[in-house]
């Protein structure tokens, strides 16, 4: 096959958060699988991917390294890179839509692209939490994907979503994160129980909170976070009677000796610190902070930073392994309260 036709098989998507190595290795795969690149056909060079496709020479290289470790491509000095094996195992394609990519969610990404293998091939998209950018990926999507696995979280907009992701068939669905009402038929998912969980990881903390009298959680108004954490929140403190705040905007709210600051988002953590610092009180003494998400960065912040946080590893673990079994089972993913001095 001459090599500039091979272009016709070579696809980058700069709407994708998928490394652009890993779209020239997959576009290969695929073409191989389809019968379209032959066993000792010779590829573009460096310099002609990294000119047709506009991407940079280390890129077209690393992606062409890749096809070398997995014993797909070899080289040849003076002549450049052919395909030297056609007789790979047929892998999965899957479609990963994700609302966000923050730290927590990277440890999910890692931990699904580890656990499914090198065979698979993962286009990966990120919508923002925006509803108007997941339909038109849900909407522009070209390939017919083994499986679409998607995390549904929307600041606004999203009540229609159930709509599209009903749209894809059902053996092909994983759901990340959250389980959606009006999602019908028999799915995969890997999901969060909000409510629940909130409530246990604070009845687990009970000898600790109850040096403090208040309880708030700050949860912005343009917030994904599912409003189950409210309602979880709420039941614990009318539970165990506690005086409790819901708080919009950690910048204006008043702090005071004997309350405790539940926050969700990482930027109001820096903030509610910045305010605690500044008022010259003593974090775990006089004010408590729990904050969502477990990170590496929680351990060390002021000696430590109490955590309640979902297993993201086995949340990206437990997806792979729904793919790879075939499963359609929904599997509910553990959440752990980590007692750490700051309260």
């Amino acid at each position: 096959m001459k090599r500039t036709r091979l272009f016709n098989h070579i696809h980058i998507d700069g709407y994708s958060a998928t490394p652009k190595y890993l779209q020239l290795t997959n576009s290969i795969k695929d073409a191989i699988i389809a019968g379209k690149i032959k066993k000792d056909d010779l590829l573009p060079s460096i310099n002609e991917l990294s000119c047709i496709l506009e991407i940079s020479r280390d890129t077209a290289e690393k992606g062409y390294k890749h096809l070398k470790s997995l014993g797909i491509v070899n080289s040849v000095p003076g002549k450049g890179y052919y395909i030297s094996n056609v007789d790979f195992r047929q892998r999965l394609r899957i479609f990963l839509l994700f609302n966000k990519l923050s730290s927590h969610k990277k440890i999910v990404y890692d931990a699904f692209v580890a656990a499914l293998g090198e065979h698979v091939a993962i286009d990966f998209y990120i919508y923002n939490n925006d509803f108007a950018l997941f339909k038109k990926l849900l909407d522009n999507k070209k390939e017919d994907y083994s499986h679409y696995v998607i995390i549904p979280h929307f600041i606004e907009g999203g009540e229609e979503s159930y709509r599209l992701i009903n749209e894809i068939p059902k053996d092909k669905l994983i759901l990340l994160d959250k389980l959606l009402p009006g999602v019908e038929g028999e799915y995969a998912a890997v999901y969060e129980n909000f409510e629940k969980d909130i409530y246990n990881a604070l009845e687990q903390a009970r000898d600790q909170l109850s040096k403090y009298h208040t309880l708030k959680i700050i949860f912005p108004d343009k917030s994904y976070f599912p409003n189950e954490i409210i309602k979880g929140f709420n039941r614990f403190c009318q539970q165990y009677a506690f005086s409790h705040k819901i708080v919009n905007d950690i910048s204006t709210e008043p702090i005071q000796e004997g309350e405790v600051f539940i926050n969700l988002m990482e930027a109001d953590l820096v903030t509610l610190i910045e305010r605690i610092i500044s008022l010259k009180l003593k974090v775990g003494k006089q004010v408590g902070v729990i904050s969502y998400n477990e990170t590496p960065l929680k351990k060390v912040i002021l000696n430590g930073i109490t955590t309640i946080s979902t297993d993201f590893s086995k949340m990206g673990e437990l997806a792979a392994q729904l793919i790879l079994s075939n499963s359609h089972a929904h599997a509910e993913v553990p959440f752990h309260l980590t007692l750490r001095p700051s309260l």
